[in-house]
């Protein structure tokens, strides 16, 4: 891939020392189905250093997704303040860029039509953003599909197609909640190290949830581990592996070490 604008060379930005994210004594509640408070997540502090990518793992119901979706400012929390990028988080914002595990294309649009649709929500200048599009597209290997429909591309393809859709407005910020988790274990691997390598060209901060604690070592610098409900940090865990990264990443013993240190965390076993 061809380095883009704000790739990771060069000295870090002094906006670098504003975290992307800073939650402080967020927690969040839901109704329950008795009319007792669901204590869903938190309390929780966390921050998240820009141009970093950071991976979240726990188990099912541990509040991985309304983590997320707080970070998005689609939801709000019960206690707690947030900001993103050092002004407060209270509302989405066109700076965040978010991939869900359903690609959600229309299927009576192209590839290339629903990679655009944020431009007509946004008001974006429509020529820089086809050519940006195209040039995500190309990036992507999807090039070649940008007239098709949806329907005609493997899944893979669909989620290629919804990520270049979430980098359209080039947001400072992308959300990534189990966007491969619908796939196959090798489509999976193989979108894996594309998303690295997109995300080390872009130079964007990243939060990902996921299940697959392979996939959160080899994408991510940090590897966040959850507690049951309510969902808390039990582990802020560095992953001081080399990058580029690739497919002869997962067999390097520090790799398989990592990935031991997090199972162990998660399903609650003395290290010894």
């Amino acid at each position: 891939m061809t380095p883009a604008a704000g790739s990771r060379t060069g000295a870090p930005s002094p906006a670098a020392a504003v975290p992307a994210i800073d939650l402080r004594g967020v927690a969040k509640h839901y109704p329950g189905s008795v009319g007792k408070a669901v204590h869903a997540l938190g309390p929780l502090d966390l921050q998240i250093t820009s141009g970093s990518f950071v991976a979240v793992v726990g188990p099912s119901g541990c509040g991985k997704s309304t983590l997320l979706r707080l970070v998005a400012g689609l939801e709000m929390p019960d206690d707690g303040t947030m900001s993103r990028y050092g002004t407060p988080l209270d509302a989405p914002s066109h700076e965040v860029g978010i991939v869900f595990q359903e690609h959600v294309l229309f299927p009576w649009n192209t590839v290339l039509e629903n990679v655009l649709l944020p431009a007509d929500v946004l008001a974006l200048p429509k020529a820089a953003a086809r050519e940006r599009a195209l040039r995500l597209l190309e990036m992507t290997g999807l090039a070649a599909f940008a007239d098709h429909r949806p329907q005609m591309l493997s899944g893979g393809m669909r989620q290629r197609a919804a990520l270049c859709r979430a980098l359209l407005a080039d947001p400072r910020l992308l959300l990534l909640d189990e966007p491969f988790g619908a796939l196959d274990a090798l489509t999976r691997e193989e979108l894996s190290l594309e998303l690295s390598s997109l995300w080390q060209d872009l130079g964007r901060t990243a939060l990902l949830i996921t299940h697959d604690i392979e996939e959160a070592i080899l994408l991510s610098d940090r590897v966040l581990v959850m507690s049951p409900r309510p969902g808390r940090i039990r582990a802020d865990i560095a992953v001081d592996l080399p990058r580029p990264r690739n497919a002869d990443t997962p067999r390097l013993p520090r790799f398989q070490e990592l990935k031991q240190v997090v199972r162990d965390i998660i399903f609650d076993r003395p290290r010894t």
